[in-house]
């Protein structure tokens, strides 16, 4: 899922309608007209760590007359269970937050209906596409990571661990919290990174991890924000699970407090699309060309720290220094994950949590 972000988790709140403005849609193409939409409500289903800044949302309906309404039922995971299970009568119209641990699942439960967009981001955003599927449309892009307390390492004198293999030495016995892959999205990506490393060997490689007075944990909030040692939390883990993107939030007086593990990453992207059977598809279609203007791409970073499918907006000058995206993440196929997800979290239960 998508997962809870390393930042201040905004209240996900219905958004008046700030105008009726007829202007068409300037996600829309010059020239062609924009869907009657004015005075519609839709209803977008997203993850709980959802934040965008209410000026770009009111923006968004004084241009289209599109009143906004945004519903979070919980992490990816459970938004993609709650879409499932809701699909015969859509719980809204557009859908954004479910990421490539659950797209596959999503599709074959034949959630979304094909929209592609035509607006200038949707190339970039097509380098990210699901195979064979028009359905869902990228929005960001973020690696999942271990992340370090630097000043731990450097009281210490403690080496930092650069790869999976060398958390399973003596001497990081007791220092990493991770999430459970059950419960979290960023867990489930962890798992998802460790199989693609280890291949067959991955159960072998979590018996050993869990030896090594491994902690797990049910969600991000309680790795970042009650374990992590560094010092704006002060728990007692110096090695956590979060992001690539954690890093520049940590940084204090100018200096970086913690750092990511590039060796240690799964790349994560976060989709958007219309739901089959919506009650207002061409308004979910605007929402859709919405999340890649440059006004929603060019706020993603610093609201829900990923990176923009958009190549026309930049990130933060400080992400260029502390927030590097791993040039070699692990990954897997969509088609891979769906066929072996639920195997592979219980085999890891069994293993990790008898």
């Amino acid at each position: 899922m998508r997962i809870a972000r390393p930042a201040a988790i905004a209240a996900i709140t219905t958004l008046a309608l700030a105008g009726c403005s007829q202007t068409a849609n300037p996600a829309t193409p010059s020239g062609s007209p924009a869907p009657t939409t004015k005075d519609t409500e839709v209803t977008v289903v997203t993850h709980d760590s959802f934040a965008m800044p209410d000026a770009v949302v009111t923006q968004f309906e004084q241009q289209t007359g599109i009143k906004v309404t945004f519903v979070a039922p919980g992490d990816a995971g459970t938004v993609t269970n709650q879409l499932i299970l809701t699909k015969n009568a859509p719980i809204g119209d557009v859908a954004y937050g479910v990421d490539n641990t659950f797209a596959s699942r999503a599709l074959k439960e034949d959630v979304f209906a094909d929209y592609t967009s035509s607006v200038p981001a949707a190339a970039d955003a097509a380098k990210y596409a699901v195979d064979g599927s028009k359905a869902l449309t990228a929005v960001d892009y973020s690696d999942v990571c271990l992340n370090y307390d630097i000043g731990y390492f450097t009281t210490h004198h403690l080496a930092v661990p650069q790869t999976l293999d060398d958390l399973l030495k003596p001497a990081y016995k007791g220092l990493l919290s991770v999430e459970n892959p059950a419960t979290s999205s960023t867990g489930l990506s962890f798992l998802l990174a460790t199989i693609s490393a280890k291949g067959d060997g991955w159960q072998e490689y979590w018996t050993k991890l869990a030896a090594n007075d491994l902690r797990v944990t049910a969600s991000w909030s309680d790795t970042y924000y009650t374990d992590f040692s560094a010092p704006n939390y002060g728990g007692s883990y110096p090695l956590v699970l979060s992001y690539a993107s954690s890093p520049p939030d940590e940084v204090i007086k100018g200096k970086p407090t913690t750092a990511a593990l590039l060796d240690t990453c799964f790349r994560q992207i976060e989709y958007v699309g219309v739901l089959k059977g919506a009650k207002h598809p061409q308004a979910a279609q605007q929402v859709v060309d919405w999340m890649l203007s440059d006004s929603f791409q060019a706020a993603l970073p610093e609201n829900m720290y990923v990176y923009p499918v958009s190549s026309s907006v930049s990130v933060p000058d400080g992400w260029l220094k502390y927030a590097p995206l791993s040039p070699k993440p692990w990954s897997l196929p969509a088609s891979e994950i769906d066929a072996n997800r639920e195997a592979w979290i219980k085999q890891w239960t069994a293993v990790v949590q008898p």
